[in-house]
């Protein structure tokens, strides 16, 4: 009996030390943002800044927040916002020349609103990373009103499955 109790734990180790995994680091488990590029209205092909524009994701009620857009950005001539993956639209209030009102305290600028609206595709990744949403058939709506800064828009990529690349283009 004393020889086989050893002779168990020293099995009942090695089953436990083989079972064990290797902890998995997710590199490539990001949900792509959006990439939206600023163009001249006149010349489609030269990138326009936005003069001090301010984005609020509107089905949130807050002002957009990221590593690549800050609040009331001087002038922005791209950049990157995400989509919701619990829905399939995501809308946003784009407005240019944005400042608050001196008494009021009050939102002042040109403001369009753009519908964004998509089919949400889920990948999986990795054990690590598990599932990424992608978005196919882009289509972006424009609330039309009587001072829309915002003069044409054109989808460049319909699927949005990384953010290395402008999928919106819009002209002003």
């Amino acid at each position: 009996m004393r020889k086989i109790l050893p002779i168990l734990l020293i099995t009942i180790m090695l089953v436990h030390v083989s079972s064990c995994e290797k902890d998995d680091i997710c590199v490539d488990g990001d949900t792509p943002l959006l990439v939206i590029g600023f163009f001249d209205v006149v010349d489609t092909a030269e990138a326009k800044q936005v003069p001090t524009l301010r984005i609020i994701n509107s089905d949130i009620a807050t002002i957009l927040d990221n590593e690549s857009f800050n609040d009331r950005s001087d002038s922005p001539d791209s950049l990157s916002v995400p989509l919701r993956t619990s829905e399939v639209t995501t809308t946003y209030t784009f407005i240019s020349d944005s400042s608050d009102d001196a008494d009021t305290q009050e939102e002042t600028g040109n403001i369009d609103t753009l519908t964004i609206s998509y089919q949400i595709r889920e990948n999986f990744v990795s054990r690590a990373c598990g599932f990424v949403s992608n978005f196919d058939e882009l289509t972006v709506t424009l609330t039309t009103g009587t001072e829309n800064w915002i003069q044409d828009i054109q989808i460049v990529q319909p699927t949005v499955e990384n953010s290395n690349n402008i999928h919106v283009k819009i002209f002003h």
